[in-house]
């Protein structure tokens, strides 16, 4: 097998690969941004129980997660698709390190302008929504493109669970050709390809909103 068709058997499974990397940031986003809000906000028991979620799905290993998603819960009388257990818990995972960054991007934020809000009688939520996270997002965009190269790199474990994404293809090849070293040096420069581009973008976007330390950098 030459490596053009290495590649073309390998580039099969990227539509899966693209699919789980989506539908992971639609539980990701969500849960990043909420339960950041929340463990930023909640003191007490509620914030123990808000830190104690974000560990659970950020400190799990990921792979673990998949097979007792996928494999334990039917069992239990729920199963799940292999594309929703991959999503769900990819997404949840980059999910619980992208809270911890918008909690750490609302606590940087300079006090003094919640105090002004609150001199000027504007609500708790109102501040929150207005004049904290607004400022907080900015700042953490690049961040979040990080977590974002790190699902797709995450979405080669989904083979585990039958899904036929790159690294899958790439398994099958290598066990029909007996040479995995030019197979999985494609899928590695297949992976490096897909995630490049997202990390000069993230260069890009960091650009734009800091460009007085993109100067300094430069200098």
């Amino acid at each position: 097998m030459t490596i053009f068709e290495i590649w073309l058997g390998i580039l099969q499974g990227f539509r899966v690969t693209a699919l789980v990397t989506l539908y992971g940031l639609v539980f990701a986003i969500p849960f990043g941004l909420v339960f950041g809000v929340a463990q930023y906000m909640t003191t007490g028991p509620a914030r123990f129980v808000v830190t104690s979620i974000i560990e659970f799905w950020r400190s799990s290993a990921v792979i673990i997660l998949l097979f007792v998603f996928y494999y334990a819960l039917p069992l239990a009388g729920l199963a799940l698709s292999a594309m929703t257990v991959s999503a769900m818990v990819l997404g949840l995972n980059i999910g619980g390190y992208a809270s911890q960054a918008v909690r750490a991007g609302l606590q940087a934020l300079d006090r003094g302008q919640k105090e002004a809000g609150h001199a000027l009688g504007l609500s708790r939520a109102t501040i929150l929504l207005r004049i904290e996270l607004p400022q907080a997002l900015v700042a953490m965009s690049p961040t979040f493109i990080n977590q974002l190269i790190q699902l797709v790199k995450a979405t080669s474990l989904v083979s585990l669970v039958t899904l036929t994404d790159m690294t899958f293809r790439a398994k099958e090849i290598s066990q029909i050709e007996y040479d995995p070293v030019p197979i999985y040096t494609s899928l590695l420069l297949a992976y490096f390809i897909v995630c490049y581009p997202v990390a000069l973008f993230g260069r890009w976007v960091e650009r734009r909103i800091n460009p007085a330390r993109e100067a300094r950098c430069a200098v």
